[in-house]
Order: structure tokens, then C-alpha cells, then sequence
């Protein structure tokens, strides 16, 4: 199986109203800003989409509205992973959207640290409860352990294990996986202030949090590092770089809501124990939002 997933993927955040339920016409606006600033595919209900305060049933009808708003137009990827092995599968067994989802986001288990052999037999076994392809997901700083490249290449001989989200930071890491894997398996940033130069050095695109605000200037700047414009390439990177950092020092998703709601999209809501930026940090990511929407960086 090849990897279908290239380009900018979206990890969608999700809309809270006021009382904290979900604001779905919130969601069905911010798919339409995805399918109108040129990203490739959703990720629905991975980190960013606070996934963790989220209930099945939740989960659920947020899939079933990003399908249904986005009817066709872009890949649709599901996050579905954690460290229950065995309940990981069943619900993939039980999953009634494998006609309209494109694949499977699925993390390395979380908070049991399992060896790098406990990993692979993790996702050994989740990959035998599906046919869709999957997407594996190594991010240390919210799991507690790494999953190595040598780890990584070996899960790649799974038939419909077909890419990685690397969210390591690692660049020596990422960089051995590009160097030796086989042509057919995806390499994907995990982390959008590097972005630019991993895909310089091989990656195939980004699973990305700051392209939920900023579609349009994302896609080109991933779309200029594809083609190999690097001056296209780093003018948009730099262009990105203050508000990406913005986005993450105070946790995600708070920064990336603030400026979402800047551009009318939703409002900032945020179900605990997350809460929204502080109102100095907000003010800061207005005021970059601003001049990136005007191009007057």
C-alpha cells in the first residue's frame, strides 16, 4: 500500500461554545476555510482537537459533520490511538466510516512507556483490525517515550502502515527514517516550525496546527518546499515563524484559536483543563494575525 497522504494535512481544532458543548457550524466554517486555502487533508480529533475531553459519542459527531461539510473535496484522516491496545482495536473493528475516511492517525501508546518492542507489537496488532491505511504518530513530549527510527522502519513493512507523523524534533532521527526507508512510505512533520527544511531534506508534507489560521500561506509555503523553490519556500517559513511560536508558548490549542477568532471563524472556548492564552500573549497573536492576513509582514 502506498502512502496517500502528502502535502498539508490539517489538524482540525475543535470549536466549543460558550456553555462548552460544540459549536458544529464553527467546524463546518473551518473546513470550508481548509478547502478554500488549499490544504490536502483533514485530521480529524488528533491532540489539537482536544481529543482527550472529548466523548465517543462527541468524537463521532464531529467526524460526521468534517465528512459531511467537506463532501468529498479533501483526504480525511482519523485519530484513533492510545494505550489500551486491545480496546484500540476492537473500536477499529466496530468503525462505520471505513467508506469515507482516507486512513487512520494513530499515536504510539502514552503514560505505560513500552519498550520499543511493546510498540511494535502494538501496532502490529492494531494494523490486523483494519484495512484502512495508518498513519503512525511519534510525539515524546506528550507520550513519554520515543519511538525510534529503527522502530519506525520496521513498522513501515506493514502493508497499511504507510506513513509518520514525526513530532519528535529530532532531526537526526526524522532524517535517518527519509535515508533509509522504502520509496513508498510517507514522512510527515509532526511539527510545523520545522517543516520547511524537513521537507528540504525528503519529508513528503506536515500534519499541521498552524494551517488550521493561515490555510492559504501554509500551502504555499509547503507547496514552494515541494517543488523545490527554497526562496519561495523560506520567505513564507519566515513569515510564519513569530506566530508559530506564539501558537506554542502557552500550549496548544489556545494560540491557534485566538487567531481563528480574529478571522470570524469561532471563538476561543477551550474545555478544561486547557484554557485559552493569556490576554498579553493574546493581544500579541492579534496584532501577527493581522499583518499576515495583510501581507504587510
Amino acid at each position: 500500500m502506498n502512502n496517500p497522504f502528502s502535502g498539508v494535512g490539517v489538524a482540525l481544532v475543535t470549536p466549543f461554545k460558550k456553555d462548552m458543548s460544540i459549536d458544529f457550524d464553527a467546524l463546518r466554517k473551518l473546513v470550508q476555510l481548509q478547502i478554500l486555502g488549499g490544504t490536502n487533508f483533514l485530521v480529524v480529533q488528533g491532540t489539537t482537537g482536544e481529543s482527550p475531553t472529548l466523548s465517543q459519542e462527541e468524537k463521532m459527531e464531529i467526524l460526521k459533520t468534517v465528512i459531511d461539510e467537506n463532501s468529498g473535496k479533501l483526504k480525511v484522516v482519523y485519530g484513533l490511538g492510545g494505550n489500551n491496545t486491545h480496546a484500540i482495536g476492537e473500536l477499529l473493528k466496530s468503525f462505520s466510516f471505513n467508506s469515507k475516511v482516507d486512513g487512520i492517525l494513530s499515536v504510539s501508546p502514552y503514560y505505560n512507556k513500552p519498550t520499543q518492542n511493546g510498540i511494535i507489537e502494538h501496532f502490529k496488532y492494531i494494523s490486523s483490525c483494519t484495512e484502512l491505511p495508518i498513519i503512525l504518530y511519534n510525539v515524546p513530549g506528550r507520550t513519554g517515550s520515543n519511538m525510534l527510527a529503527e522502530t519506525t522502519l520496521k513498522l513501515a513493512d506493514i502493508p497499511n502502515i504507510v506513513a509518520i507523523k514525526e513530532a519528535s524534533g529530532n532531526m537526526d532521527q526524522i532524517m535517518e527514517i527519509i535515508r533509509l526507508r522504502k520509496p513508498d512510505f510517507g514522512v510527515i512533520s509532526g511539527d510545523d516550525a520545522i517543516t520547511m527544511p524537513l521537507i528540504a531534506a525528503g519529508a513528503d508534507g506536515v500534519i499541521s496546527v498552524v494551517a488550521n489560521a493561515f490555510p492559504e500561506k501554509f500551502s504555499q509555503m509547503v507547496n514552494a518546499s515541494i517543488s523545490g523553490d527554497l526562496d519561495s519556500a523560506r520567505k513564507e517559513h519566515y513569515d510564519l515563524l513569530a506566530i508559530t511560536r506564539m501558537f506554542f508558548e502557552e500550549g496548544n490549542p489556545g494560540g491557534v484559536k485566538a487567531a481563528l477568532s480574529k478571522r470570524n471563524i469561532m471563538e476561543e472556548f477551550m474545555r478544561l483543563p486547557l484554557i485559552p492564552v493569556s490576554e498579553k500573549l493574546r493581544e500579541r497573536i492579534l496584532k501577527e494575525t493581522e499583518l499576515i492576513l495583510s501581507g504587510k509582514q
